[in-house]
């Protein structure tokens, strides 16, 4: 029971990911408040359907639990999710954060509200549950309460690595990581650890992609790599006491792997100690992209791109 006893706020909970997170920190004794606006994969359509029905899921198994259905985009929203938690358990010691949507478009194609739409669910669905908690905590460590609490975000391969047609996903995704390692350097102070995942796992915003029908065809007998439940026990490790003293880092889960994201980090580099002339990096620039490590994602579209122009 590693969770036992914990408070634990989960968004977007009523389905896939979400959903495998509350029931695994549910049956490792936590006391789960499962969030979930219940939209459609496009943000549309809202119903509290979803987080009902794991609450009962939930309590069927003899776990503790309730439901929220608010928007975690809504700033004062999601600080009625946290008060909840707060209200009903006493508490709070973990915070996941997991809602969001697809709006795919090619940068050339997509509108303004697709932008906005994908980016104020996630990355402002990230931070506004973030910011509630923190000043939370930031209370209680202020009144001498020592904290021992965890913030587990969701980024993703298209924010760290790219992937066409996802600018607004892949945008606010690199946010994220950004904002994880930001927040943990800025809570730790409070005694608040804050991780991130990049999951790759069958969901309602990818089962209708060409390599899912692969695996939505397994039987239930068989190990399925992209089943959402596999996520789930990274991140309940990583709001468990097990994870104490890990913080600002990026975990890619998928299946039974578990991989450490390595963040930005400066590469080869030239310094000619005064002012560049615009011929001179004619060399310069290609020779530390020589040394640089391959971008192994851009070489089948450089190839396109270059047979296209030939």
């Amino acid at each position: 029971m590693r969770t036992e006893g914990k408070v634990v706020i989960v968004t977007g909970a009523g389905r896939g990911i979400g959903r495998g997170e509350a029931l695994e920190f549910a049956r490792q004794g936590a006391r789960v408040v499962v969030n979930d606006y219940g939209v459609n994969v496009h943000g549309e359509e809202p119903s509290s359907e979803a987080a009902n029905a794991v609450v009962e899921e939930i309590r069927a198994a003899g776990g503790e639990a309730v439901a929220n259905a608010e928007d975690v985009s809504d700033f004062d929203g999601a600080g009625r999710l946290v008060r909840q938690a707060i209200d009903t358990y006493g508490g709070l010691d973990v915070l996941v954060n997991n809602a969001g949507i697809l709006r795919d478009r090619t940068i050339a194609n997509m509108s303004i509200d697709e932008w906005d739409a994908v980016v104020r669910v996630h990355l402002r669905g990230t931070f506004a549950p973030m910011r509630h908690a923190a000043e939370y905590w930031k209370g209680l460590a202020k009144s001498g309460v020592v904290q021992d609490a965890r913030i587990i975000n969701t980024s993703s391969g298209s924010g760290l690595m790219g992937n066409p047609g996802q600018g607004n996903y892949g945008a606010a995704k690199a946010g994220i990581a950004a904002l994880t390692i930001i927040a943990a350097q800025e809570l730790l102070r409070y005694g608040v650890y804050v991780n991130a995942i990049a999951p790759t796992a069958l969901s309602r915003m990818t089962e209708d992609r060409p390599f899912a029908q692969k695996y939505l065809s397994l039987s239930a007998d068989d190990f399925n790599p992209l089943a959402p439940e596999n996520v789930a026990p990274t991140v309940v490790w990583l709001g468990s006491e097990a994870a104490k003293g890990i913080t600002g880092r990026v975990f890619m889960v998928a299946g039974g792997s578990v991989a450490v994201a390595e963040p930005w980090h400066t590469g080869p580099g030239a310094d000619k100690g005064a002012l560049w002339e615009v011929e001179e990096l004619d060399e310069v620039i290609p020779g530390l992209l020589a040394q640089a490590t391959e971008q192994k994602f851009m070489k089948p579209l450089v190839r396109q791109a270059s047979a296209a122009a030939n």
